[in-house]
């Protein structure tokens, strides 16, 4: 696998693809600069040693040249996190971006403009691939989130850069941790998988099965898991035509000896809203009219004990609708779990989107080991993809 460290970058300059696509307010101010402060560490060690850096990037889903999807708009906050002045040009390709690319000078940074204002970006044009190419003499895959893409910037670029093409250091520790959990990870490894709905998750929990010792079950689909085994969810969220697979999941996982820890009660309410009425039931005994929302005290407990008594913890997926104050108990008790198992040696890797937003939003983010800055790129990792940009880079 071929990193920075694999590279002089004196007087080189290095074409970039990073994943500036980060949200902004209506005055196009940026709210969240995590994905920028991810890439400094590739970009900062690339002008120290003497090289030069062309960023590319997309934001959003621009329909051809939108101006509110320009990212000119970032330039300030990129020049404010990496400490260096950032050199702007209208286009990613054709004569005015090569002459930009071919007067910068060791030390200088330029961002490009957003990839998507060209459809070929998508589409994995070769000529539009070949065009960005011209920009750089090496090629660095620094954007996890869009290694599921196979984009001419994350993928066909690549093959022009035969010799001369690396994965930054996002990249490689998102590679890093993901293996970690699912390869080289030191037992008991625990997977704790929330949110809504089972099927989104199958294709994960049939790849982690022969992985994991074991499976805790939070989030919504709890209840598809509950009424398979017999037990009344009153009127909590279910998949109905999903019961005989979740069923199919539990056998499987007691064939692999992996411990499933479903939950044993529920904090219940009688409407979808923070001002519902409350009350703690048993999981599989919920009355008609109301349903589960988050986990209860006596799963809070369950739950901790296993995460104590894990060395690899993979996170994905709350387990209550941890939007709403009154149902964010639960989720917030896992993050201190996990926090207390990293803090005595456990080794904890959070990703997808909710789970993301939910240790950002509560503090955990430096209290785990490594937060993943990819949503669909880390999942399709989880269910043993090979994803289009990792694997340019290694073919």
């Amino acid at each position: 696998m071929k990193t920075l460290n694999d590279f002089n970058f004196e007087n080189k300059k290095a074409l970039i693809r990073v994943d500036f696509n980060v949200p902004l307010n209506n005055d196009f101010e940026v709210t969240d600069d995590t994905r920028i402060n991810s890439a400094k560490p590739t970009i900062i060690k690339i002008l120290e040693d003497g090289g030069s850096c062309i960023l590319m990037s997309h934001l959003g889903r621009p329909k051809g040249e939108q101006s509110e999807f320009s990212l000119q708009h970032i330039v300030k906050k990129v020049e404010e996190i990496i400490g260096v002045e950032v050199k702007f040009i209208g286009n990613c390709v054709g004569g005015e971006a090569e002459t930009a690319a071919a007067n910068l000078q060791p030390g200088q940074i330029l961002l490009l403009e957003n990839l998507r204002f060209h459809e070929e970006e998508k589409q994995g044009g070769e000529t539009f691939a070949k065009q960005l190419s011209k920009l750089g003499d090496i090629y660095v895959n620094d954007a996890f989130g869009t290694a599921h893409r196979a984009h001419a910037s994350t993928t066909v670029v690549a093959k022009f850069f035969p010799e001369n093409k690396c994965f930054g250091k996002l990249l490689a520790k998102e590679i890093e941790s993901i293996d970690k959990v699912m390869q080289t990870g030191e037992k008991p490894v625990t997977a704790i998988l929330g949110g809504a709905k089972v099927s989104s998750k199958i294709t994960i929990i049939d790849n982690i099965l022969d992985k994991i010792d074991h499976l805790i079950i939070g989030g919504g689909m709890t209840f598809t898991f509950i009424k398979a085994q017999g037990g009344q969810i009153g009127d909590s969220l279910v998949e109905d035509d999903k019961l005989e697979l979740a069923a199919t999941i539990l056998e499987k996982a007691k064939a692999k000896n992996v411990s499933v820890h479903l939950p044993v009660d529920a904090i219940i309410a009688d409407t979808f809203s923070n001002d519902a009425h409350t009350n703690t039931s048993k999981v599989d005994a919920i009355p008609e009219g109301w349903m589960g929302l988050d986990i209860g005290p006596h799963t809070e407990a369950l739950f901790a004990k296993v995460i104590e008594d894990s060395k690899t913890i993979l996170w994905n997926g709350p387990l209550g609708v941890f939007e709403m104050p009154n149902f964010a108990k639960g989720t917030i008790s896992l993050g201190h779990a996990i926090a207390n198992a990293t803090e005595n040696g456990a080794f904890s890797l959070v990703g997808g989107g909710d789970s993301v937003a939910a240790v950002k939003q509560f503090g955990f983010e430096d209290k785990v080991s490594y937060v993943s800055t990819g949503g669909g790129a880390m999942l399709e990792s989880l269910e043993g993809k090979t994803l289009p940009g990792i694997a340019a880079i290694l073919n």
